[in-house]
């Protein structure tokens, strides 16, 4: 018996070795939504959950790990909490490369670039609750691309404030 579980598992590395793609893991299983989808994720990603694309409800969004910070924005009066997914975290779970950079676009179809050099482990999210609630449209909601801000002087920059989106809808990976 140990002799086969030897020969399956230098099998099984040797596979890995050619280049075929790894056996399929729990983490590669995206669900359906179940509420109604505020987010669609397409391009260079390797785990969907409909055709060429990934679809997301605010439960699933939530179940993903989170960042909660504190910033004032220019848009906004006064300081909030931003509660969301980073952006960095949602890309590795749909399995898009490190350096992969981002088109983000909202219900108006406004769309903007953002770079993969922008893209940090925990900066920005795509917050969905602000001081603990979610927001609707007319609140910027109810996604928003959001950076800390007042964490770093990097983070006010013209370019970056282009970068938070609100109202945000889709997302298209870029190699």
């Amino acid at each position: 018996m140990t002799l086969a579980v030897g020969n399956f598992l230098a099998l099984v590395l040797a596979v890995s070795a050619a280049g075929a793609p790894a056996l399929a893991t729990q983490t590669d299983v995206l669900p359906a939504p179940v509420e109604a989808p505020l987010l669609t994720v397409q391009g260079a990603i390797g785990v969907t959950n409909a055709e060429g694309r990934a679809e997301f409800d605010l439960p699933m969004l939530r179940s993903l790990p989170a960042r909660s910070f504190q910033t004032s924005t220019v848009w906004t009066e006064g300081v909030h909490e931003f509660e969301g997914v980073p952006l960095r975290t949602l890309l590795e779970r749909l399995g898009a490369a490190k350096d992969a950079s981002v088109s983000a676009v909202a219900v108006n179809d406004y769309a903007v670039e953002i770079p993969a050099s922008a893209i940090e482990n925990d900066a920005p999210i795509i917050a969905y609750h602000i001081d603990g609630a979610t927001f609707s449209r007319r609140e910027k909601g109810p996604l928003w691309v959001i950076f800390p801000y007042d964490e770093d002087a990097r983070y006010r920059s013209e370019v970056t404030y282009g970068q938070s989106i609100w109202q945000l809808d889709r997302l298209t990976v870029h190699p």
